[in-house]
């Protein structure tokens, strides 16, 4: 019988992906905060894991190296975010303050779904291995 990554892990790996790359935008917020002009971009988690759930539900899979590639044109939530803060006259939208609690949150988050993969992948093995 073999077993199915897919069904074992479900949408946890998509989301780390998702994860990992909510950590670069929020890192590029920050590294762009003296940035005249720059307008800091945010992700809607929620929506990008969405879609990747709609995405792992449909199945679609490249049978040929011609095919498109259609699960890459998916929503992945990315966007500007709205400011909070009123402008400083240079045009710069980020909030520092705002955007390490969000990477301090965005990270815990991850450990998080790291812990639980290390946990579902100790399960499988005990699985295979019959607890030895």
């Amino acid at each position: 019988m073999a077993i199915s990554f897919d069904k074992a892990f479900g949408i946890h790996p998509q989301g780390m992906v998702l994860r990992a790359k909510r950590a670069e935008i929020i890192a590029s917020n920050i590294a762009n905060a003296d940035t005249p002009g720059y307008k800091a971009r945010g992700m809607n988690f929620q929506d990008a894991l969405a879609s990747a759930a709609k995405n792992q539900q449909m199945g679609m899979s490249r049978t040929n190296e011609k095919h498109f590639d259609v699960r890459m044109e998916l929503n992945d939530g990315e966007g500007f975010r709205v400011p909070d803060q009123p402008d400083t006259g240079d045009g710069n939208t980020v909030n520092v303050q705002v955007e390490r609690n969000l990477y301090l949150q965005n990270s815990l988050e991850y450990q998080a779904s790291v812990q639980f993969m290390n946990a579902k992948v100790k399960g499988l093995k005990k699985a295979i291995t019959g607890g030895q």
